[in-house]
């Protein structure tokens, strides 16, 4: 394991970043068939921003999340949203 981390560090070298805003869009689709939901992220204050296509099932959950945690962090190489960290030796 190599303790120098690789120079220099860019905005592409960060991979996890913290989510500081976001926000739902739905588009419409052609007539008889279903929209598409869409979740916008503004991580590190735009420092980089990421849109997610959303399941219609799972945008209330998301945003419920969203709403009550008070720390989320994005993944950005494993597209992952990351809810509720904890500093070790915590325990809830």
């Amino acid at each position: 394991m190599n303790p120098e981390p690789q120079q220099p560090v860019t905005d592409d070298s960060i991979k996890v970043r913290q989510v500081s805003h976001y926000q739902f869009s739905w588009v419409a689709g052609q007539p008889a068939e279903e929209g598409t939901w869409t979740l916008q992220l503004v991580l590190d204050q735009g420092a980089w921003e990421e849109v997610l296509t959303v399941d219609s099932d799972d945008t209330e959950p998301l945003q419920n999340l969203l709403s009550h945690t008070k720390t989320v962090y994005y993944d950005v190489g494993r597209r992952t949203l990351l809810f509720g960290t904890v500093p070790t030796g915590n325990r809830r």
